[in-house]
């Protein structure tokens, strides 16, 4: 199947199921690079409806790619304000939430695809900066932000206690 076939939707209240099995799918990958996520189908259950709140209240999509009627891909994007130190033309902007794509569809342009969706959405608000975050040892996601123009922003640090 080719990059072609892919279409990038908002996101339906039909997909959840759909959703919270991609959001699952992001917590077992990220548990391989980092050891605080929870992998249970129930944490992805709690988290949905945090995600949706999230994007209704800060003027988000959620956005679905979809490939012959299946949910292949899925991103949340909500529009933030930085600090009031921050100039004032780049202070609002858009965010991603979350980026998430089926692992038999990585490395297909779905990723992509659903980026250039966030940027064209963020752009038709006038904002002028999109921001997204990636898991330290994300190597293959901070490529992809990379070669999609991303640059380092900050850096948080976190230290067990």
């Amino acid at each position: 199947m080719s990059a072609a076939t892919i279409r990038i939707r908002p996101a339906l209240p039909t997909d959840q199921g759909a959703i919270i099995e991609l959001i699952q799918v992001l917590n077992v990958f990220e548990a391989g690079v980092i050891e605080d996520r929870l992998v249970t189908r129930a944490a992805a259950e709690a988290y949905y409806p945090t995600l949706i709140d999230r994007i209704a209240r800060q003027e988000g999509r959620l956005l679905v790619a979809e490939a012959e009627g299946t949910v292949i891909g899925m991103l949340g994007l909500i529009v933030e304000d930085n600090h009031v130190f921050v100039r004032e033309d780049v202070r609002r902007h858009g965010y991603v939430t979350d980026l998430v794509v089926a692992e038999a569809w990585r490395g297909r342009g779905v990723g992509r695809a659903l980026l250039t969706e966030a940027e064209r959405l963020t752009r038709a608000k006038g904002l002028k900066r999109l921001m997204i975050t990636v898991v330290a040892g994300n190597h293959r996601a901070e490529r992809l932000y990379e070669d999609f123009g991303f640059a380092p922003y900050a850096r948080a640090l976190a230290k067990p206690l």
